[in-house]
């Protein structure tokens, strides 16, 4: 395993300063203030509304949107470093940094590696732009972890595919303008080697998407039935029957973006339940003193991690630890905030299980969506409950992280398939 390096070089350090400076010229008045509520339930929804149409504007007008992207492609070409501190620096102000986040963080930078020069010029401008919204059709009712299962098909039809079958957990497909899609173009080839990866149009006939309604009222996920939806011949991404590969990029670009911001979310938790903790009398019981540092003591082992990925990818030097420790950072985290919620629950006491009981503000996942609709006025805090309860399922179940590990880099037998028992 390699060290890290916890210092930033100087001309990082300018950076950094030019991007405060840039936050503290175009945020609202009064964001930076010590009780300002960074999700935005403090505005009106004219407000708000306002706020989301004009703020991707700036963000392309200053060109923080994909600014890591090639200059001839309209980013800035930010080196590695500038780029981790240019998102540290929107973390820390709790500002939006991007327009959409499936466009400009997985299919951008998957057409960036695998697109034609047609593709790039016809999508990259709508992504930078903050214009064009994106889904990610990949998981399926029968095939989540299991992904190269997929059903859904498409049939060449002249210059068009044909695309049938279903995917579920798509999140704001309600919303989407595409949906970055894989699809079985050979089914007689083995089922990693008959996939293409497709950028498909939503708004059209046969494409009908439902709303999936979670615990706590929200529906942002959805299902999405393919019923002879066209998609253009060229639409496909790397190549015909190459989509494992490409979804696969998509799938690291995904995991690797928040590799020293990510543990700024569980910060806030961790002082919000040391508030809540001190205001109900709850942290003089030494279990609830001890779970609150172990909560802690993780989110530290979470920020050195990622400093020490960081220091790996700037060095060239990824060993056999750095690559476990990027497979087993979602496990981590994931398994972590499920107790940290747990851990809420109990400062809170039977009486956060009702609603409009626990924080209505704060960096609780969710809490602007829960404040912004009727009908189910569940709690911020409960919210972040019931969505933890899920993290340890998308973007690869712990399961099958454990298999990745111990197959991939401890060297471990295969698991066992029905198949082969």
């Amino acid at each position: 395993m390699v060290g890290m390096d916890l210092t930033y070089p100087a001309d990082a350090e300018e950076f950094r300063t030019e991007i405060r400076g840039w936050l503290v010229e175009n945020l609202p008045d009064g964001w930076f203030d010590e009780h300002h509520d960074p999700t935005g339930l403090e505005m009106s929804d004219a407000e708000r509304k306002q706020f989301n149409v004009e703020w991707p504007k700036k963000l392309f007008e200053g060109g923080w949107i994909c600014a890591t992207w090639p200059a001839e492609y309209g980013g800035k070409g930010l080196t590695t470093m500038q780029g981790v501190v240019l998102a540290e620096e929107f973390a820390r102000a709790k500002a939006p940094m991007r327009g959409d986040f499936f466009g400009d963080t997985l299919v951008g930078p998957t057409l960036l590696q695998w697109g034609t020069e047609e593709q790039k010029q016809e999508f990259l401008p709508g992504i930078l732009q903050g214009k064009t919204r994106w889904c990610q059709g990949f998981s399926e009712p029968n095939s989540g972890s299991d992904l190269a299962s997929i059903k859904t098909s498409a049939v060449l039809d002249g210059d068009e595919w044909v695309i049938n079958g279903q995917k579920v957990w798509t999140t704001q497909g309600h919303h989407a303008d595409y949906c970055f899609l894989l699809t079985r173009t050979d089914p007689a080839a083995p089922k990693h080697k008959g996939i293409s990866y497709m950028l498909v149009p939503m708004r059209q006939d046969g494409v009908e998407v439902r709303g999936i309604t979670q615990p706590d009222g929200t529906a942002e996920f959805s299902e999405v039935f393919f019923d002879d939806a066209r998609c253009p011949k060229d639409n496909v991404v790397g190549g015909v029957n190459n989509g494992w590969k490409v979804a696969n990029s998509t799938l690291a670009f995904e995991r690797g973006q928040s590799a020293t911001t990510g543990f700024r979310r569980f910060e806030e938790e961790y002082r919000l339940l040391v508030e809540a903790a001190t205001g109900n009398g709850a942290i003089h019981d030494p279990h609830i003193r001890q779970r609150l540092m172990v909560f802690y003591t993780k989110i530290q082992i979470l920020r050195i991690n990622g400093l020490r990925n960081l220091t790996a990818t700037l060095n060239d030097s990824r060993d056999m630890g750095t690559i476990a420790l990027g497979v087993t950072n979602k496990m981590f985290w994931s398994e972590m905030h499920q107790r940290a919620m747990e851990l809420a629950l109990d400062i809170f006491g039977a009486e956060s299980m009702l609603i409009d009981t626990g924080p209505s503000v704060g960096s609780w996942p969710g809490a602007a969506r829960d404040k912004r609709r009727e009908g189910y006025p569940v709690s911020a805090m409960m919210s972040s409950f019931f969505f933890s309860r899920s993290e340890t399922i998308w973007g690869g179940t712990s399961q099958v992280q454990r298999n990745i590990v111990g197959e991939r880099v401890l060297g471990l037998p295969r698991e066992p398939k029905p198949a082969d028992v």
